[in-house]
């Protein structure tokens, strides 16, 4: 049975999108089988790894798959590089939001994505879920269906801000809902070896979360910035940059982890 990876931030702009899609991608060329599931209504992970490419069809996203009785299998686009299948978003997921909160879908409006990945749990090694950067239904869905929580934490100032808000969600979620959530690990993004302020972020957030922090980071990197712009992953855009590199330590970590864990 495949695992459910939630990448999740309320915080815009922390390599959220980036690292769901190259999460994805790394675990695809590494023989996984994956489904990349782009759950934010901007469309930037669909956009970034190339499903307009694969002949993406926008009346058939992840918000028919939500709010209808589209399945998941009629509905994911497969892609070749990387070789694994995407649940494209469009601005209609954007919607999505204000309808679940309509009286039709009071009841078990939480476990809608749920209940639609749950059918296809045993086709994948892993599911990956680009969540939005905000914390509403469409979280609570994602949080819901998933195993565990990936959380990118940008090393900036402020970085632990609203990761409080963040956590409470998740205690919730794991208290009325998913009480089998768990926290997959904390990724130190835009790292900058250079400066002394990336360094004490990382011992701040390694302070605070301690070993739930990859040993790996991922550090700034013009080459993780352009690749979206062509609809490739990193591994496809420049796979000797140190972007490439950096998710490929990650992805090892992440495999590493959940085979030691099934044993």
């Amino acid at each position: 049975m495949g695992k459910i990876i939630a990448v999740a931030n309320q915080k815009g702009g922390v390599g959220k999108t980036t690292t769901s899609i190259n999460l994805a991608a790394g675990l695809a060329y590494a023989g996984k089988a994956v489904l990349l599931v782009d759950f934010d209504p901007q469309g930037n992970a669909s956009n970034g790894a190339g499903a307009a490419k694969a002949g993406f069809d926008r009346n058939h996203s992840v918000y028919q798959v939500l709010m209808s009785d589209d399945s998941v299998e009629e509905t994911a686009v497969h892609l070749d590089m990387p070789p694994m299948d995407i649940l494209p978003a469009t601005i209609d997921l954007s919607g999505a939001d204000v309808e679940m909160a309509g009286q039709e879908y009071e009841i078990g409006r939480e476990r809608l994505l749920k209940n639609k990945l749950d059918a296809v749990k045993d086709k994948y090694d892993y599911i990956i879920i680009d969540c939005p950067p905000s914390l509403g239904l469409l979280n609570t869905n994602a949080l819901t269906a998933a195993d565990s929580v990936m959380i990118p934490v940008q090393c900036e100032y402020f970085a632990l801000e609203g990761l409080t808000q963040l956590l409470s969600t998740i205690r919730l979620v794991q208290k009325l809902w998913n009480p089998r959530l768990s926290i997959e690990g904390v990724l130190l993004t835009m790292f900058d070896v250079r400066t002394k302020l990336s360094v004490e972020v990382q011992q701040e957030v390694r302070k605070y979360f301690k070993e739930k922090v990859y040993k790996c980071y991922i550090p700034r990197n013009v080459r993780l910035s352009e690749a979206p712009s062509r609809g490739e992953s990193i591994f496809e855009y420049d796979t000797r940059s140190e972007g490439a590199k950096a998710y490929a330590a990650l992805v090892k970590e992440v495999m590493s982890q959940n085979e030691k864990g099934a044993r």
